[in-house]
């Protein structure tokens, strides 16, 4: 199980993103898709058309990291577009721990529970 900081925000570029990209490419995906910079520390996360691999790239402070997953079977639940039709959305480490482990978030709600206001 991944666990980040309250401080990291996951992004996700929604859609197909070319697999074939390494460090360079995906950081020039994550200014231009995203929005973001992608020296901030936070995840950006990227799928193939095929929806069967995805690259999670973040900088740790002194170096990129690249993470990337190949399923032997099945395909992941990944957003074709962001609600509101945008290019990427963002979301908590609970739903990218879902979505890793082949949860389609569109079925997955969740509850109001309290919360302190800040």
């Amino acid at each position: 199980m991944l666990t980040f900081p309250p401080a990291v925000r996951i992004f996700v570029a929604a859609g197909a993103t070319d697999m074939r990209k390494s460090f360079d490419g995906l950081c020039v995906a994550a200014k231009e898709v995203i929005g973001q910079d992608p020296l901030s520390g936070h995840l950006f996360v990227f799928c193939n058309r095929r929806k069967d691999r995805l690259k999670v790239l973040c900088w740790d402070g002194s170096g990129l990291w690249l993470l990337h997953k190949r399923l032997e079977q099945g395909t992941f639940a990944w957003p074709s577009m962001a609600p509101g039709g945008g290019r990427s959305l963002e979301l908590r480490s609970q739903e990218l721990s879902l979505l890793l482990g082949g949860m389609d978030l569109r079925d997955v709600r969740k509850r109001r529970w309290y919360s302190r206001p800040a």
